[in-house]
């Protein structure tokens, strides 16, 4: 199994102490009701455990690997059902030993007599300190981490192939439910119901629905307006398979047919989204991504009539962000803002322009490219942003579209030694999304 690989090579990367990692553990709501349970990320990475109140012990010196789980009593199973004992998890998660929580603390006092220190997460350390008696060199074990989760295996990405399949069955769902008259939680329920129908039972993120102009607010989350004839409708949706995220954005008419306007901003966010995925390769850096991107946007705004003036000024100026205040791309993994790859991968900016995400793109990452136009009230009638870009900004025009809301197409793509990959199979040509849209 995968998981062993990557214990291994965590325990090479920390070859002098105890690794020690906390899972998750179960959250209240009220009373007996609890949140939905969503094992920790470092620890689905390692384990590929997915239920509350375990442990994994690393002993890199001994090349060993215990998983401790919680002993669940007879009220447990009646309230809650089958838990896997240590027999069936040796099998299911490929842990050679595995034993019960309660073993933990002995276990630890026997295995620290071999160790320097130890590499234990916050929440494992606060409960296990007095058993390790040793330093804990957590930045380490976080950066170690970070360095190994940023490079997607074979056997990761063929996860995220899945999540991507099953959200983009549910995304063509949606296309082919919208129509006006409907709610925006209606195509929430389309798209969640098809997931389900797939086996994922797991939203990456929260799904954005917005229709109109509530795409112009970008982690829009009501989900409650009606729909009408000649919205766009923006869906931000992805599904969850064994941790691992899709996050795809969609953009398309309501009524199935582009108007002239929308068509014109639609083709312009297309285009750079396709340019840039071009340029996603090994050894580019992705703040050089970000702004090109810009660069490709200001030039159709300007073709727009909605901007004005030198590219290079609207892009190192900001008029631009006016417009696409957000980045171009971030990691994916096990979670869908992933882990941008530990302090021996840090790059700088080499542009005037601020960028989030600075990363030199590698083999095996998988990242999102998701340029996007929006008509945003709050900046387009804010004083002070009149001011400062009159001279660049027709805001005349752009408030003609405060009802328009936004466009944005998202797509996830593996970095390869050769040409990108993407992993994200959704109708997005002009052409297959008035298709997909027919009834």
């Amino acid at each position: 199994m995968h998981y062993e690989d990557i214990r291994r090579s965590l325990m090479a990367r920390l070859p002098d102490g105890l690794i020690l990692l906390s899972g998750g553990v179960p959250v209240a709501r009220n009373h007996d009701v609890e949140y939905p349970f969503r094992q920790k990320s470092d620890f689905l990475y390692l384990t590929g455990a997915e239920e509350a109140g375990c442990y994994l012990l690393l002993e890199p010196g001994r090349r060993k690997s215990t998983l401790f789980i919680p002993k669940i009593d007879n009220h447990h199973r009646v309230w809650l059902g089958h838990v896997p004992g240590p027999a069936e998890a040796r099998h299911l998660f490929g842990v050679a030993n595995v034993a019960y929580a309660s073993e933990l603390g002995p276990a630890l006092k026997r295995a620290r007599k071999s160790a320097r220190r130890c590499y234990a997460d916050p929440e494992a350390w606060r409960r296990y300190k007095a058993d390790l008696r040793l330093p804990n060199a957590a930045p380490a074990l976080r950066d170690a981490l970070d360095e190994l989760r940023a490079v997607k295996t074979a056997a990761e990405i063929r996860l995220m192939r899945a999540a991507n399949a099953a959200s983009a069955k549910a995304h063509r769902a949606v296309m082919a439910a919208a129509r006006p008259g409907l709610y925006e939680y209606e195509i929430q329920a389309v798209f969640e119901a098809e997931c389900l129908k797939q086996g994922l039972g797991r939203l990456a993120y929260p799904s954005i629905v917005a229709a109109g102009a509530n795409a112009a607010v970008l982690h829009y989350s009501r989900n409650n307006a009606r729909m009408k004839s000649g919205d766009l409708l923006l869906i931000d949706a992805g599904a969850e398979n064994k941790g691992y995220a899709a996050d795809i954005t969609r953009t398309f008419p309501v009524s199935g047919r582009f108007t002239p306007r929308q068509r014109d901003v639609y083709s312009l966010v297309l285009e750079t989204q396709k340019r840039c995925i071009t340029m996603t390769r090994a050894g580019v850096n992705s703040a050089d991504l970000h702004v090109r991107s810009m660069w490709f946007i200001a030039e159709g705004l300007k073709s727009l009539g909605l901007l004005k003036g030198e590219t290079s000024g609207l892009v190192e100026g900001g008029a631009v962000r006016i417009f696409y205040p957000h980045g171009l791309t971030h990691m994916l993994g096990l979670d869908v803002h992933d882990v941008t790859g530990g302090k021996k991968r840090r790059a700088k900016n080499p542009n005037k322009v601020p960028v989030r995400f600075v990363a030199k793109l590698e083999p095996g990452f998988v990242v999102t490219m998701e340029p996007g136009v929006y008509f945003i009230k709050a900046l387009l009638q804010d004083p002070a942003v009149r001011r400062k870009y009159k001279g660049s900004v027709n805001f005349a025009k752009a408030e003609s579209f405060l009802d328009f809301g936004g466009v944005r197409i998202e797509d996830d793509i593996l970095v390869t030694r050769g040409a990108p990959v993407n992993l994200t199979d959704v109708p997005k040509e002009i052409k297959d999304v008035e298709e997909a849209c027919r009834r």
